[in-house]
Formats: C-alpha cells, structure tokens, sequence
C-alpha cells in the first residue's frame, strides 16, 4: 500500500502544473485509463469470442434437436463444442474480473487513515469541495445534497446515469445481433451453465455503477466512473 500512495502522490504531482488542486483526482482518473489499456487485449478477445458464440448458434441449433429431449446431453454437447472450437461462453466476464485488484486498491488506499504507519496525506486532497476518502452519506451530511460535496455527487450520478442508459442500449442491441442466427436456426439459446443468469444481467450492468459510487470513497467512485465510461465506449467501437 505504501508504494501504491506513494506511485500516485507522485502522479499527482506530476500533473499539479496542469490541473492545480484537482490533481489527484486527475492522476485516479489516469491511472484508471493505464488499467484499462492494459486489460485491452482481454477486451478484444472478448469481442473475438462474442463473434464466435454467434457463429456457433447454427451448430448448437442442430445439437438442440439432436439432443432435445436429453437436456444433461444437450449441455454436454455444447460445452464440448465450446472446447473443440476454443470459444470461452465467459471471456466476456475476464476484463471486469482483472480491473478488481486495481479498485480495491484504491477502495482500501482511499479509507485508511494511515498507510505505512503515518497518516494518509492522499486524504487531503478533494475534487471541488469533495474529500476524495469522503462517501455520498459523508457530502449529504456536510452540506445537503445541494452542497459543494453533494453537488460533485450528482454531476458523477448523472454522468453515470447517462453512460448506463448508453451502454444498456448498446447491449441489448448486440445481444439482439448475436441472437440472430440462433432465431434463424431455431436454437432457443446456448444451453451454457449460468449464461442464462448472465445474459439477463448484462444489459443492467453498467446500472451498478450508481450504487458503487454512492457507498465506496470518492477516489474509488471515481474510478469506477472513468472504467465504465471507458467500457461503453469500447464496447460501441469493438462491437460496431
């Protein structure tokens, strides 16, 4: 944890020239962008492999009235077909799963009041008039919601609400796209465990971003604003 606040006291001060009292918020933000360019490559492989779950369905459809009236089969099957092909039904989940570490690093950075055995000078710094290791409940309690804090709130809970109207209508369209050629070979679905379960849930992902920024520290809000606003955005331009 030492070295963590120590790489991004110097990042902000790297960009104090630039951005003056908001350079730490800043250097979360740059941070954030370093993490995802890293887990990049694992971004694209998920769109490789969202193309090539499509291209089974017409496959999985003939498994489907193969082995119909044999579900424990039926699921055999295509989990093996999955493995023939080197087609992941989860590749999709393994850039979310990577970013974690780097959030709760800043999650646990942002609320300990001493890092090293002296105090957290990182807690000083603000974005406007919010604490960085302050929370949502910590601005309504200072100020309203109509507050310096309260009112940083509410830019990020807009922002967030206007990216997750976004990337929900973003993925129902691809997920229609890839439901194609399944309702052209009159497959009902990938027989997958649990992809069910995650197909219903992803349109309403970036959704959860709302609650994570209401209850995590502003620094960890921040990136995780920054992350999703990074993923829609990704998603618009692999997926087009």
């Amino acid at each position: 944890m030492s070295v963590f606040a120590s790489l991004v006291e110097h990042l902000a001060d790297l960009l104090q020239p630039l951005f003056g009292a908001f350079a730490a918020a800043a250097a979360i933000v740059l941070f954030t962008a370093f993490v995802r360019l890293l887990v990049h490559p694992l971004s694209r492989a998920a769109a490789r492999g969202q193309r090539a779950r499509a291209e089974l369905q017409p496959k999985i459809a003939e498994l489907r009235r193969r082995y119909g009236r044999n579900p424990e089969r039926l699921q055999e099957a295509v989990l093996e077909l999955h493995a023939r092909e080197k087609v992941s039904p989860l590749s999709g989940c393994l850039p979310s799963l990577f970013q974690l570490p780097a959030f709760f690093l800043l999650y646990h950075l942002f609320s300990s009041e001493t890092i090293g055995g002296r105090p957290n000078e990182l807690l000083g710094h603000e974005l406007f008039a919010a604490p960085l290791g302050g929370r949502w409940a910590d601005a309504l309690g200072e100020g309203g919601p109509l507050g310096g804090p309260g009112l940083v709130y509410a830019g990020l809970f807009a922002l967030v609400a206007l990216v997750a109207v976004f990337g929900y209508r973003l993925t129902k369209r691809t997920m229609a796209a890839n439901a194609a050629p399944a309702a052209a070979g009159g497959d009902g679905g990938e027989q997958v465990p649990g992809m069910a379960a995650v197909t219903r849930v992803m349109p309403f992902m970036s959704f959860l971003t709302l609650i994570t920024v209401a209850v995590v520290p502003l620094a960890a809000a921040l990136y995780m604003v920054t992350s999703t606003t990074w993923s829609v955005v990704e998603r618009a331009v692999l997926y087009r």
